[in-house]
C-alpha cells in the first residue's frame, strides 16, 4: 500500500468518527464565546483595544485540538485496530506518519475556524465603542497566523504523546499537565515567592519563568505574542522563531520516540 493510500485510510477513520466533528464544533464555539465574553468585559476600559482580546479563548480552546490528537494517537491501540493496520501496512512507521498528516490536515482548518470565531467575537464590543478592527495593521496578521500554527501544533503534540504512550488516560494526563496544570503551578510558586525588591528577579522567579517559557504552552504562546512584547522576566528571550522551534520539538521528539518504539518493540 502506498503512503497516499495509508493517509487516505487514516483520514477516513478520523473524519468518520462523530466525536471528531463534535470536538471541532465545541472548539470553535468555545473560542468565539470566550473571546466575546472577554471583549465585552474589557470594552469598558478607557484604553480598550479590540484586538487585545483575540487570544482570550486560547486557554480552553487548546483542549479540543489536544484531545483530538491524543485520541488519534491512541486509537489504534485502545481499539485493537493496530493488528489489522500493521498487517495491511507491514512498514509500521507509515501508519503514524499517515496519522500525523491526517491530524495536521484536520487540525489546520479547525484552527482557522477557531481563529475566525475569535475575530468575529471582538466586533460587537468594538462596534459598541465605535472602534475600528484593523486586521491588517502592525503585527496582527502574524499573530493570527501564529494562533493557527499554535492550535495545529497542539493537535500534533497530543497525537505524538498519544502514539508514544498508547493509552488514552495517561496520555491525556501528560498533555494536560504540561500545557495547563504545570504553568499554573509555576505561576503560583512565583507569586508566593515574590521579589525581594521592586523590579528584582529572584532565582526562584528566574527558574520558574524559564521552565514556563520552555513548556509547550509557553513556547507556543510566543507565536501569538505581539512582535514588540517583552520576554517574561527572567525567562529566555526566544522570540517567535525560537519559541516555534521549541514548540515543534515537543511534537517531534515524542513522535520520533513513538516510531522507534514501534519499530523495535512489540505492539501488543
Amino acid at each position: 500500500m502506498t503512503f497516499a493510500g495509508v493517509v487516505a485510510g487514516e483520514w477516513g477513520k478520523l473524519t468518520g468518527l462523530r466525536s471528531t466533528w463534535w470536538a471541532a464544533l465545541v472548539s470553535v464555539v468555545v473560542s468565539g464565546a470566550l473571546t466575546y465574553v472577554s471583549a465585552e468585559a474589557s470594552s469598558g476600559d478607557p484604553g480598550y483595544e479590540p484586538l487585545g482580546d483575540l487570544t482570550a479563548g486560547l486557554v480552553l480552546t487548546q483542549l479540543g485540538p489536544l484531545v483530538l490528537g491524543v485520541l488519534v494517537g491512541t486509537g489504534e491501540f485502545s481499539t485493537g485496530g493496530f493488528r489489522s493496520a500493521f498487517v495491511a501496512v507491514p512498514r509500521r512507521w507509515l501508519v503514524p506518519a499517515a496519522q500525523a498528516v491526517a491530524v495536521a490536515g484536520f487540525a489546520l482548518p479547525l484552527a482557522v475556524g477557531c481563529v475566525a470565531a475569535a475575530v468575529l467575537a471582538v466586533f460587537p464590543a468594538a462596534s459598541s465603542r465605535g472602534l475600528p478592527v484593523d486586521l491588517g495593521g502592525g503585527s496582527v496578521p502574524w499573530e493570527l497566523a501564529g494562533m493557527v500554527v499554535f492550535l495545529t501544533g497542539l493537535a500534533l503534540f497530543g497525537f505524538a504523546v498519544g502514539a508514544l504512550v498508547r493509552r488514552v488516560v495517561p496520555a491525556l494526563v501528560v498533555v494536560c499537565c504540561l500545557t495547563l496544570v504545570l504553568p499554573v503551578v509555576l505561576t503560583l510558586a512565583v507569586e508566593s515567592g515574590g521579589a525581594a525588591f521592586a523590579g528584582e528577579v529572584t532565582p526562584q522567579e528566574r527558574a520558574a519563568n524559564t521552565v514556563m517559557t520552555l513548556l509547550p504552552s509557553g513556547a507556543g504562546g510566543l507565536l501569538v505574542m505581539p512582535s514588540d512584547a517583552l520576554p517574561v522576566a527572567g525567562g529566555p528571550d526566544l522570540g517567535a522563531v525560537g519559541g516555534g522551534l521549541v514548540f515543534a520539538a515537543w511534537a517531534l521528539v515524542p513522535f520520533g520516540a513513538a516510531v522507534v518504539r514501534l519499530r523495535l518493540r512489540d505492539v501488543t
